[in-house]
């Protein structure tokens, strides 16, 4: 299992973005390759948003998680 490195902040705004992705393609304010490219986008927003982990902040070593202090 990946370690989590996605924070809460971050979930949220990931989350936000996907809903507005998702409005603009499916109200028609944006189409054709932009909009699916947007609607895919906000797919993988969502996925990492529920997992708490992202692939690409694991491949630069980021992090966007609370430091947890021991003691």
């Amino acid at each position: 299992m990946m370690k989590k490195n996605v924070g809460n902040i971050d979930r949220i705004v990931r989350i936000l973005l996907a809903l507005v992705f998702g409005y603009l393609y499916f109200s028609g304010t944006v189409t054709g390759l932009v909009g699916t490219v947007l609607l895919v986008l906000g797919g993988i927003f969502v996925l990492t948003a529920l997992l708490g982990t992202c692939p690409i902040y694991s491949a630069l070593g980021m992090s966007t998680c609370p430091v947890k202090q021991k003691g």
